[in-house]
């Protein structure tokens, strides 16, 4: 027997902002083998002219990502941009020490750029302030986005691009208020830090907008105060400040584990008030938004060390349904959040706690990978407040729970309708009501789902849970229905009167 039905009421008037394309971006750090054997791979059969692997891009265009942030993570804060370009018989082989693994250099921020440009997405960097300096961040933007003329970006020039790469998104180190970091300082003089760099940062490019570190874990005992600390000091030098949140299944409690959307609402809340709080006590007309640079499903796979390997196996998740249920939970909070969240980072994006693994020249498009296609191409529009009302759960780290989960996006005469159903064995039945919101028919469907939590795409059986054409969805009286099969995530396009 089906749940008691759950009702979704939406009001026209009732928006939460515009959803920021921004929110649909990616990660890709020098850890494992994300960049070699994964984005770059000259050797394999599939590789293009500049080294990319046509596959693996061809899989995540199909993802529409949008800002791409490089390169890393804690790689950053022991990388020094200047090793990563010019010709590449000269680039140094390093130990780097993060990941404990050898980095060759081959790809860097030349390299980087014309990937960004042929996916397209926007270029989003890191800039070191873990072991580098403020002027080496600074010297950085001007290899970017100065025009030619001056010390780096005639440099740049000699490199074969003469006119500016012209990024604009620039993120003031990686994770500082972690003690695992390179160069991990207290808040206070993270801070003084960050605001040397965005001043040289800013005075070379007006344009760019900067990431604050903010904090890295919910858990820490700087959460929180370390944010405080940092947006006092930086004040309107800081666009955005960075939230990370990685979540897992180890007790393998899976209504537990989905209902981990609530935790997530609760960290993007808490880290806004913190935003509001000290716009409010400096009397700035600026507030900081928030940039949820790293986000994922990550538990399985702890191998961190490379042993001083190239290209080494690491943090190689496989993901299951469960997985890609709490995937579209992520999703689902930043869309009701698109107030305060302006940007987010799936990291990674590939073979790295990643949607899309290789093999050789083979390669494997996880379940987690679903969600975010089916999301991402829906996601123009505004944001309606989603009001849910139906039967629900008790969930010992998250409290009372919808069975269903909801997200709404308005685009013009278009309605995105976003829903999960956490039940274990149930279908669950959910009526779409609308306040000056006529639904007159139903555009595109589609369906994730696979009977059992733990089933899983493999080499050998690559479509076990894939995105399918959802049928059970009906219009009638400006309504809509639809009943989702157990452990589902849908979304539904609805033409509106």
């Amino acid at each position: 027997m089906p749940l008691e039905t759950t009702r979704l009421h939406l009001h026209r008037e009732m928006t939460v902002g515009p959803v920021d394309p921004r929110v649909f971006g990616g990660f890709l750090e020098h850890m494992g083998r994300a960049v070699y054997e994964g984005v770059y791979h000259p050797e394999s059969r599939h590789a293009d002219a500049h080294g990319c692997r046509s596959d693996v891009l061809g899989a995540l265009d199909r993802l529409q990502m949008t800002a791409m942030r490089y390169p890393g993570g804690n790689f950053a804060s022991g990388y020094h941009w200047i090793d990563g370009v010019g010709p590449k018989a000269k680039r140094p082989k390093v130990r780097e020490l993060a990941w404990q693994s050898l980095e060759p250099n081959q790809f860097g921020t030349d390299e980087y750029i014309r990937l960004c440009r042929a996916m397209p997405w926007t270029p989003m960097l890191t800039v070191n302030l873990g072991t580098g300096t403020p002027e080496e961040a600074r010297d950085w933007v001007e290899y970017c986005n100065a025009p030619a003329g001056t010390r780096f970006s005639d440099l740049r020039a000699a490199h074969g691009s003469p006119e500016p790469h012209g990024v604009k998104l620039w993120c003031l180190g990686n994770e500082m208020d972690g003690p695992w970091q390179l160069g991990h300082v207290p808040a206070d003089q993270y801070a003084i830090r960050a605001q040397q760099a965005a001043k040289m940062m800013k005075d070379v490019d007006k344009s760019i907008e900067l990431v604050a570190c903010g904090s890295c874990g919910i858990g820490m005992d700087s959460y929180m105060k370390w944010d405080r600390a940092v947006l006092e000091y930086l004040g309107d030098a800081a666009d955005f400040i960075s939230l990370h949140r990685y979540v897992g299944n180890p007790k393998n409690e899976t209504l537990d584990y989905l209902a981990v959307g609530a935790g997530i609402d609760r960290q993007i809340e808490e880290m806004d008030a913190a935003c509001r709080f000290v716009q409010a006590q400096r009397k700035s007309k600026k507030r900081a938004y928030l940039c949820f640079d790293e986000w994922n499903v990550w538990y399985k796979d702890q191998q961190m060390d490379g042993a001083g390997k190239f290209a080494p196996h690491l943090v190689e998740e496989v993901y299951n349904l469960e997985d890609a249920l709490v995937v579209a939970g992520f999703l689902h909070s930043f869309v009701r959040h698109a107030d305060a969240v302006k940007i987010a980072n799936l990291a990674q994006i590939v073979n790295v706690i990643a949607p899309v693994l290789t093999r050789g020249d083979e390669m494997l498009v996880q379940s987690i990978f679903y969600p975010f296609e089916m999301m991402s191409k829906r996601r123009n529009g505004v944001s309606l407040r989603a009001a849910v009302r139906g039967p629900a759960y008790e969930s010992k780290s998250h409290g009372t729970t919808p069975y269903v989960e909801a997200s709404a996006i308005l685009d013009g005469a278009r309605l995105h309708v976003f829903l999960t159903n956490r039940h274990l064995t149930e279908s669950a039945e959910v009526a779409v009501e609308g306040a000056g919101l006529s639904i007159r028919g139903l555009e595109s469907a589609e369906v994730l789902t696979g009977g059992d939590a733990k089933a899983a795409n493999s080499y050998d059986a690559p479509e076990t849970v894939v995105a399918r054409t959802f049928s059970n969805v009906s219009v009638a009286g400006g309504g809509a229905k639809a009943v989702l099969p157990p452990l589902a995530f849908a979304a539904i396009t609805f033409e509106l009167a």
